[in-house]
């Protein structure tokens, strides 16, 4: 795993210009918050560095798809399956086991929501299932698109506290607007402006 360069990175959608010649650095293992308003374009630069979206100009260094984990705004969770299952059927190691699944979810989540079908659990609960989905898998870069939406503060710093234990040594890169977000993460900052788009 080596760091990962986005240099002149711009898109534009129609007529609005989204991102205009974004650049930075992540240094390899490091914990970033990419922060800004709401339609600043976080998260078309997150969808830029998965691959769902092509720049107009620029390049993005370093990253591998096949190392690569996220975590949506929006929850795309099977809504039939509980929170373990839902874990095991994106875990792309098949052999993984459901007990260790079910050991880590329980550090987030009440013991008996792991049996039931996440249709039946708050919405700040599904975000925490989505979080594990991200984290779990054997990535080297993981990226988390507002994780502590629905989640109030107490709830929160135990999700920061997860994230913070099992991503040691991996680069993570989550977009907020929360303004405290960076210091529980112990993070760096990334600020988009709506007036430029650039960091």
């Amino acid at each position: 795993m080596g760091d990962i360069r986005v240099d002149g990175l711009s898109k534009r959608f129609g007529l609005h210009q989204v991102l205009d010649n974004v650049s930075f650095r992540l240094d390899a293992g490091g914990r970033y918050c990419l922060m800004g308003p709401s339609g600043v374009g976080k998260t078309s630069l997150l969808r830029l560095m998965m691959g769902l979206e092509q720049a107009d100009s620029g390049r993005i260094l370093g990253v591998d798809p096949r190392a690569l984990s996220v975590m949506f705004q929006e929850d795309r969770l099977s809504e039939t399956l509980n929170p373990v299952e839902n874990v095991a059927l994106v875990h792309p190691d098949r052999r993984v086991s459901k007990p260790w699944i079910r050991e880590e979810l329980s550090e987030l989540l009440p013991e008996r929501s792991l049996a039931q079908p996440v249709r039946e659990l708050s919405g700040g609960m599904r975000r925490r299932v989505s979080l594990a989905c991200a984290v779990l898998a054997p990535s080297t870069l993981i990226l988390l698109d507002e994780p502590f939406t629905g989640l109030d503060w107490d709830t929160k710093h135990t999700v920061v506290g997860y994230l913070r234990s099992r991503t040691a040594g991996r680069t993570v890169l989550a977009a907020t607007h929360g303004r405290d977000d960076a210091g529980l993460l112990d993070a760096h900052t990334l600020t988009l402006s709506s007036s430029d788009g650039k960091k």
